[in-house]
């Protein structure tokens, strides 16, 4: 079975525009994830940047990346990451990890454990991560995605929602957390080449258009979904100019 890393990215972006190339010390934003990424996997691991533009083509040439030219309409990255698989030949049982392009501070550890996670849970479709919240204000965040996992490590609800919801909160203490602490969910996926393909061609659950949540797809349609439960809290993305600021400061 082979592992590949795809890297979706899209030129165009509301909050920041052309942030894939986003300049981080002389490195667009995409190559740095890739690069990054690479040195967490063993050495057979292809990475590869999923991309809608030339340009983004020509920046990870430019810096010995692999990038494929994928289609400029796909509705989301799942499109555009089923659609590499096909350009890259991959076999159903191969193993595809999802890492953002906006995380260039992304724990490479964190990576290598999602990749393992197929592996290590042969009957789930898709692997993920989530770490302890800590802090109360987060669990009522609609901005902040929760899961709740089974005994054996498999997710059962993904929710913008506070879940599990804690019935005795203390009404004087507004934003303290329930312990243990609920899970935030961490957006990097492994997937199965063969399921990732078939993915988009699966009916939109009711559930994942009220929360906006393409992973309780999975779940709606009988998937498993393995999560692993980091230690650390992941670093800063990149959605907006102040992040990039902020990741400028920490990468200098």
């Amino acid at each position: 079975m082979v592992t590949t890393v795809l890297i979706p990215a899209r030129l165009a972006s509301s909050r920041l525009p052309e942030k894939p190339l986003a300049d981080l010390g002389g490195i667009p934003m995409v190559v740095r994830v890739a690069l990054r990424v690479t040195q967490a996997l063993p050495a057979e691991t292809q990475v590869v940047v999923a991309c809608d533009s030339p340009r983004i083509v020509q920046a990870c040439e430019a810096f010995g990346v692999q990038a494929l030219l994928t289609r400029s309409d796909h509705v989301s990255g799942s499109d555009r990451l089923a659609e590499a698989c096909q350009l890259l030949g991959l076999h159903d049982q191969d193993m595809v990890v999802n890492v953002q392009g906006d995380e260039p501070l992304i724990d490479t550890a964190l990576v290598a454990a999602v990749a393992g996670l197929l592996h290590q849970y042969p009957h789930a479709s898709m692997g993920t991560a989530a770490h302890a919240l800590q802090e109360g204000a987060d669990f009522y965040d609609p901005n902040v995605v929760k899961v709740v996992c089974d005994a054996a490590g498999m997710a059962m609800y993904f929710s913008r929602a506070p879940i599990a919801w804690w019935r005795d909160r203390p009404t004087d203490i507004p934003q303290a957390l329930p312990q243990p602490a609920p899970l935030r969910h961490i957006g990097i996926y492994s997937y199965r080449a063969g399921f990732l393909r078939a993915f988009p061609t699966l009916a939109q659950a009711p559930m994942e258009i009220s929360e906006a949540l393409e992973q309780l797809r999975a779940l709606w349609h009988g998937h498993k979904v393995a999560v692993y439960v980091s230690d650390t809290v992941p670093g800063p993305g990149v959605d907006t100019p102040q992040d990039l600021e902020r990741v400028r400061k920490l990468l200098a």
